[in-house]
């Protein structure tokens, strides 16, 4: 890091993609550390259940920005994908970030199993509460060769009709579906995710404060 903030001066922020970043806790307050002394500014990937004293640690020596998967507002989705996340501890990790002054990025997958039309609202309300500064929301692709195809073929989530991951165009679709809720309701929960957690008085407000040029309608 010393030699890339040398050789690349005009890098004003440094990411660590590394989904296991934080599972070493006294390794990343390590690393921090080191990083604090070359004053780099930086963000990475972690997980939803890094203790304050940690994050702390981490925001005093240049962190800006965590990226968090947390997939899911429900428990027992959570359960089901072996996330070894829970949802009260996600809430106060994001409460911690909140006061410490770290942004998230949050990521969440729609269309995992165990969804539902009631998981749907409950994972969109989870958002509005963690309310991450921006976040990402995709749909479950059971590529081939993993467990969720393996799961997907043995029930009947996944037929030949509705099986590609993308469209013609090259976008994601939503290629599986569940009793009681269909490909298509799981696509356009995707739409109602963004609108339902963007267009919200506080974060059009933030936004308008981060973009002064931008007109109100």
């Amino acid at each position: 890091m010393k030699w890339a903030k040398t050789a690349f001066p005009e890098v004003k922020e440094f990411f660590f993609d590394d989904d296991t970043f934080t599972d070493d806790l006294p390794r990343a307050e390590a690393i921090a550390r080191e990083l604090g002394k070359l004053g780099v500014v930086w963000s990475c990937n972690a997980k939803a259940n890094v203790p304050r004293a940690t994050l702390k640690v981490l925001r005093d020596n240049g962190l800006r920005l965590l990226l968090v998967g947390y997939e899911s507002g429900n428990q027992q989705i959570l359960h089901n994908i072996k996330k070894g996340m829970r949802v009260d501890v996600a809430k106060r990790f994001a409460k911690d970030c909140r006061e410490l002054g770290i942004r998230i990025h949050g990521t969440f997958i729609l269309g995992l199993p165990g969804e539902t039309q009631e998981t749907i609202k409950e994972t969109i309300e989870f958002a509005k509460e963690v309310n991450p500064h921006t976040l990402q929301v995709s749909l479950a692709a059971p590529y081939p060769g993993t467990f969720l195809y393996k799961q997907a073929l043995e029930n009947g989530w996944l037929d030949d009709a509705n099986g590609d991951l993308v469209n013609e165009d090259g976008r994601q679709i939503a290629p599986l579906n569940y009793p009681g809720l269909s490909h298509t309701e799981i696509f356009d929960s995707v739409d109602t995710f963004y609108r339902s957690f963007y267009f919200r008085p506080g974060k059009i407000a933030r936004s308008s404060e981060r973009w002064p040029g931008v007109r109100r309608s």
